[in-house]
């Protein structure tokens, strides 16, 4: 869903990417710089209960996810590289927002937190290993209706929202919605995956009937 939003975030980023690539600031750093921020400030803020400074300041340094691919663009440095850091470090930053909400939950005594937190931590591990498996299996598996970006915009506006003061049932409710939402998209592209994997089975056995009647 926020996915779409894209090809807008490149158009608006486009001038501060050419900017610092013009004073020699590599793409790289940005990602690394831009997934400190995310993390510091997640298990620093969140933690202390300050979710609305917390989703504010993860928010900003979640903008480098946009413009350390804009840069890479402009400068003709996209590779596997740069693509493996990443989604390596999109998954450290992932976990440590839900590490800083879990870590309040647990010092507030709120039992559901805790367990809807756990699991958002978990199955949000899951839902893009399981993409990433299959593509190294040579299969896809993009499907799904809890991608990245959904769940954490959807998980930073609930805790920024409560931070502002609303009920923390809000934010509660909301990280059980998305943890089922998340579970649905492993089955998804699990179910994507194993018709892929059948049907590759069956082509190969067609192929192998077809070489041996051709062999007799």
């Amino acid at each position: 869903m926020f996915g779409r939003l894209r090809a807008v975030v490149t158009r608006l980023f486009t001038p501060v990417a050419a900017f610092l690539l013009r004073i020699g600031v590599s793409p790289d750093a940005v990602t690394i710089v831009g997934t400190v921020g995310v993390v510091a400030s997640a298990l620093w803020l969140f933690p202390t209960g300050h979710l609305f400074a917390g989703t504010m300041a993860i928010m900003v340094f979640a903008f480098s996810d946009a413009l350390d691919g804009v840069m890479a663009r402009l400068s003709g440095r996209s590779g596997p590289w740069g693509a493996f850091l990443d989604s390596t470090l999109d998954r450290l930053a992932d976990a440590a927002i839900f590490t800083g909400l879990i870590v309040w939950f647990v010092r507030t005594e709120n039992t559901w937190g805790i367990t809807v937190g756990l699991a958002c931590l978990v199955l949000g591990s899951v839902v893009p290993y399981a993409r990433a498996r299959a593509e190294g299996l040579g299969m896809t598996a993009a499907v799904g209706i809890a991608e990245r970006a959904d769940r954490l915009v959807v998980t930073l506006v609930a805790a920024g929202l409560v931070g502002l003061g609303l009920p923390v049932t809000v934010l509660v409710v909301v990280l059980g919605l998305l943890a089922a939402a998340s579970a649905v998209t492993v089955v998804q592209r699990m179910a994507t995956v194993r018709r892929q994997a059948v049907a590759a089975a069956g082509a190969a056995s067609a192929g192998d009937a077809a070489a041996s009647e051709g062999g007799a």
